[in-house]
């Protein structure tokens, strides 16, 4: 049967219906990844969670010169533990273990600066950061985080805070994730989810509140 002009234009219509969410599905992780180059900076700061991967990364970044100190949120949702609760013992918080990171790996103890806002998202994450450059003085920041949730923090940065001051954002190489093959592990499948599911929050004005975003 000999197909026509218009039939083979209907064919790669439906053709080009069915590949593009097929390409969207498997680019959706990489699209997450974004990374920018090193540049003098105020502070390296770590993002809450990413636990010690993001500090040991920070460490690299200060040790090369890049910054003076290293800032710590205290980010990272501590899920709430029912036994320890009952025996009346507090779970150490994530930037706690950070520091200890950070030390271990050769930054000095007085380089080590502890953000004071209680941040339970990404938001008052990048709020906080916004001010300790306001109150102790800079113009460029360089954000560590996981590769997965860069493309996050840096449109939040930018949402929230502008092109002014500045903000690098790097990830933690050493912390797993294929962002080619995302869908594979249920773990890095929840991940993007999350990402994504978050982004478009954060786009749409945080319509859905959490203290996980």
């Amino acid at each position: 049967m000999k197909i026509t002009f218009k039939g083979r234009g209907w064919l790669a219509a439906a053709l080009l219906t069915i590949a593009a969410p097929a390409f969207a599905f498997r680019q959706a992780g990489r699209l997450l990844v974004v990374q920018d180059p090193l540049k003098p900076a105020r502070a390296v700061v770590v993002f809450g969670g990413g636990v010690p991967f993001r500090a040991m990364e920070a460490s690299r970044v200060y040790k090369q010169g890049w910054a003076s100190e290293v800032w710590l949120t205290k980010g990272g949702v501590l899920q709430p533990d029912i036994a320890l609760a009952d025996l009346e013992i507090e779970r150490t918080p994530e930037y706690v273990y950070s520091r200890m990171v950070l030390e271990r790996l050769g930054v000095p103890s007085a380089a080590i600066r502890e953000l004071p806002e209680r941040t339970p998202n990404t938001a008052e994450e990048v709020h906080t950061v916004a001010r300790g450059l306001d109150r102790f003085g800079g113009d460029c920041v360089i954000l560590v985080t996981s590769s997965y949730h860069t493309r996050r923090v840096k449109s939040l940065w930018r949402k929230l805070v502008g092109d002014h001051p500045e903000a690098i954002v790097r990830y933690a190489p050493d912390e797993s994730f294929d962002a080619t093959r995302w869908w594979r592990d249920s773990t890095s499948a929840m991940r993007v989810s999350r990402e994504w599911f978050s982004l478009l929050n954060g786009w749409l004005g945080f319509p859905v509140k959490s203290e996980q975003w």
